[in-house]
């Protein structure tokens, strides 16, 4: 759908308002519901958005270390854009119009601090390169007892998940809860969120759904859009869905990977797929994956933004820290599933659930889009057997406040985002880990639980 198009919709609708969002930099939907008359003048001239939500943190506490904006700027209004093609209709909010939008068309904001203007670059990069970025992420989240306010007035103790046990590719637990499993496949559905599939995982009350791939940004505003969706269908069951990357140290974390290829410009031909090598990866996928895994190190951030992050990326557990491929294993960071044409990709196996889907999808595009820029080889072999084991690459940082201090020096993600994005972010990260000095697990539930 076109602004035109748009316009002519909303102008007939017989809601009175819209419900619009932006991403901020840990990628939670702020928004605001809208006048539709104010919503069609802001479709042609813009929308003021205060610039705050580029100022603090996930707590709403204002950021001291930000040159961008701040007490010092005076927090002024930054001039969103709303992103027509995002338009959908909310099915549990009365089929409320909805929409996205980034702030791409002010350049302040669009270098330095807007996600989604950032995978838009990337992807208009991969597009100039003769490639068509086909992506989809896959969630892993935990549900449980209890409204917001409940769990928040237990202090965050005695959660008790809506199923007991490790029960993975259970057909009895979906069946335990069956109204709340349906309202998320159908309901989703209306929403313009098509899942491939969903099942139980390993652990209690724990799902895993995987959303049908699309172009990159598409898939992005829709992993975005996912876990926002899922937590408010979650409410009409008075359920809380968590996506924290490790809310409970006993149990599985929940992983974001990244499921992508590269095609040509038409998509009609997978440019990862080539019959006539062994495993049937080309040469452009073999330096795709040799990107992924030099520039991992380096921006290692958008992969896991948080302290918490790194409590799931341990070393097992489902979750790499080594810098592995292999072919169809899954105790490697990058994962190449190879069958035919259609279905070879790759899948990155470092993010959590609790990304920021702009940025770890534009990471993860931009840091294979690398590879193949510098040409490099795929050096390594594929790893056969415990790929966590295998420590002849070397590893990931073990910790926030280690890999932000090396993506801040990193010329390799200066050269893929800019400075001024680097800048912000490694600065947002920094604020991140300083929060949590000295904080323990009650600290990080308390602060990621629901709103990561």
């Amino acid at each position: 759908m076109n602004t035109e198009e748009l316009l002519i919709k909303i102008k007939n609708q017989e809601s009175t308002k819209i419900k619009f969002a932006v991403a901020d930099i840990d990628g939670i939907l702020r928004g605001k519901y809208i006048h539709k008359d104010k919503f069609c003048n802001a479709l042609e001239n813009g929308l003021g958005f205060c610039d705050v939500i580029f100022g603090w943190d996930c707590a709403d506490a204002c950021y001291e270390n930000s040159e961008i904006t701040g007490w010092h700027t005076g927090y002024p209004d930054a001039k969103a854009t709303i992103s027509s093609e995002t338009y959908r209709e909310i099915p549990w909010e009365n089929n409320m119009p909805f929409v996205l939008g980034d702030f791409s068309n002010d350049r302040k904001y669009a270098e330095s601090t807007c996600s989604r203007s950032l995978l838009k670059r990337v992807a208009a990069q991969c597009e100039k390169m003769g490639f068509k970025p086909i992506f989809s992420q896959e969630f892993e989240w935990f549900n449980f007892m209890g409204t917001p306010s409940e769990i928040t007035a237990s202090n965050f103790t005695d959660l008790e998940p809506i199923t007991p046990g490790m029960f993975g590719y259970s057909i009895l637990r979906t069946s335990l809860n069956q109204s709340f499993f349906n309202d998320l496949f159908e309901l989703l559905h209306r929403f313009n969120i098509q899942l491939e599939g969903m099942h139980t995982e390993t652990g209690p009350g724990v799902m895993e759904a995987t959303v049908i791939y699309d172009e990159v940004l598409a898939a992005a505003d829709k992993a975005l859009l996912f876990k926002s969706a899922v937590k408010e269908i979650a409410y009409q069951h008075n359920f809380m869905a968590s996506f924290m990357a490790k809310w409970n140290l006993n149990l599985p974390g929940c992983g974001g990977h990244i499921h992508q290829s590269l095609w040509d410009l038409e998509q009609n031909r997978n440019l990862f797929f080539d019959a006539n090598t062994p495993d049937n990866l080309s040469t452009t996928a073999q330096q795709y994956i040799a990107g992924l895994l030099k520039c991992l190190p380096e921006i290692l951030p958008m992969f896991a933004p948080n302290p918490n992050s790194y409590k799931r990326l341990c070393g097992g557990d489902w979750a790499p820290r080594t810098l592995t491929w292999g072919i169809d294993n899954r105790t490697c960071a990058v994962r190449a599933i190879t069958g035919n044409e259609k279905s070879t990709r790759l899948e990155f196996r470092v993010p959590g659930a609790d990304t920021n889907a702009y940025l770890a999808l534009g990471g993860s595009l931009a840091a294979g889009l690398y590879g193949i820029k510098h040409q490099l080889p795929l050096t390594s072999h594929p790893v056969t057997g415990n790929g966590y084991l295998n420590l002849s690459n070397g590893t990931i940082p073990e910790t926030l406040e280690e890999a932000t201090t090396k993506m801040a020096n990193s010329a390799i993600a200066k050269e893929l985002f800019g400075e001024a994005f680097v800048k912000h972010f490694t600065q947002t990260r920094q604020w991140e880990y300083r929060q949590a000095a000295n904080k323990d697990l009650q600290w990080e539930l308390k602060r990621y639980f629901e709103i990561i």
